[in-house]
This record gives structure tokens, sequence and C-alpha cells, in this order.
């Protein structure tokens, strides 16, 4: 069922049978951190929006909505048992948990921007909530950059979906998102691979 939840007729289905309530459920899942296509259904709700099935307020209510509460859910299985999960499997692998910890130090320094730019990033939009939780990032900051990015995500895909619906159709808009998620990935791989580069030339200058 997972597999076929893929599929583009099957998100078109799904929306607009169960309307609101599958942008919401779609989107709170994947924020939660299962892999599921919640951006797909939030895409194609907005788009539906702009034809007119669906009413405009009420796919970006439930696209806040779920992004928020998913994002919520996320933290909070991390904070609780996240932390220990990576350790375990940390050691099936022979790591230290001195480097974990190490990088659990650096992700919460950047905790604020992971999650409201992660939204937007493939990827990291599922990992970013239990991420958030693992490192223990204050949950006060984490609602407020949490809802922030909820809100600038859920405007930026339901509108868009909504006007270019009237021009182009579905599957050129849910390609346009793909790519543009894809970069973003790209783009912030490409920034952390910079700055260890940059860290490590530093490091090396003031060896000699």
């Amino acid at each position: 069922m997972s597999i076929e939840l893929l599929s583009l007729d099957n998100a078109q289905e799904i929306a607009r049978h169960y309307g609101y309530w599958a942008v919401f459920i779609g989107i709170a899942l994947e924020n939660t951190g299962i892999p599921l296509p919640g951006e797909t259904i939030t895409i194609v709700g907005g788009f539906f929006a702009g034809t007119g099935e669906l009413n405009y307020w009420g796919v970006l209510i439930s696209a806040i909505a779920g992004a928020v509460i998913g994002d919520n859910f996320g933290y909070w299985i991390g904070r609780i048992g996240g932390w220990e999960f990576i350790v375990k499997i940390a050691k099936l692998f022979r790591l230290p948990e001195e480097k974990l910890e190490l990088g659990r130090e650096k992700y919460r320094k950047n905790a604020a921007q992971a999650v409201f730019i992660g939204r937007f990033i493939t990827i990291l939009r599922i990992l970013a909530g239990p991420l958030a939780g693992i490192t223990q990032m204050p949950y006060r900051k984490f609602l407020f950059y949490n809802f922030s990015g909820a809100v600038v995500w859920a405007l930026t895909i339901v509108t868009l979906s909504c006007f270019l619906g009237q021009i182009v159709s579905l599957q050129q808009i849910i390609l346009w998102f793909s790519q543009a998620g894809v970069l973003a990935l790209g783009g912030f791989i490409s920034i952390i691979i910079v700055s260890l580069l940059f860290k490590y030339r530093h490091n090396n200058l003031s060896i000699k």
C-alpha cells in the first residue's frame, strides 16, 4: 500500500476522497518521521483548491496543522527514545559514543535552521523533528521554529499549487517541486561539505 501511495493517481484519489483530512494526516505522518508522500498530497490539495474541488483556506490550515503536529510527534519520539536507539545501532558498527556526542552537539547548534528550512528539503523534512528531539533542542525554541516553518512552507506549497494549477498540469507542478527539493538537498549537502573542508584546512594551517 505504501508503494501505491507514491503514485499520482492514488494521491489524487486519496485527496479527492478524504479532502482536508488527507492533507492533514499525510503531512503529519511524514513530519513524524514516516517516509510517506505527505508533500505530494498537499500539492494535490492545493491543486484541487485551484480547480474549486477544495477550499484554499481549508487546505492551507490542514497543511499547517498537520506539519506542526507531525513535527511535534517526531520531536518527542526522538527526545524520548531516539538517542538510545542511535547509540545501540552505532555499537553494531563499533562507532564510539564520543563521536556521536560530537555530532549531536554540532546539530544542536544549527537545529533552529534545520527545523525551519528543513521543510523545504527532501529527506530533511522527514528527519528534522526527530533529530531536534534527539539533540534535545529546547522545546519552546522548537515550537517557534516549527510553527514558523510550517506556516511559510504551507503558504508556499498550497498557494503555488493553487495558482500554477490554472496554468500547467498537476504532473508538471509535482515535477517542479520534486526537482526543487532535490536541488535544495544537494545545496544543503554541498554547504556541509564545504564547511567541513574549510574547517579541515583551517586546522591543518593551525598545526603548521
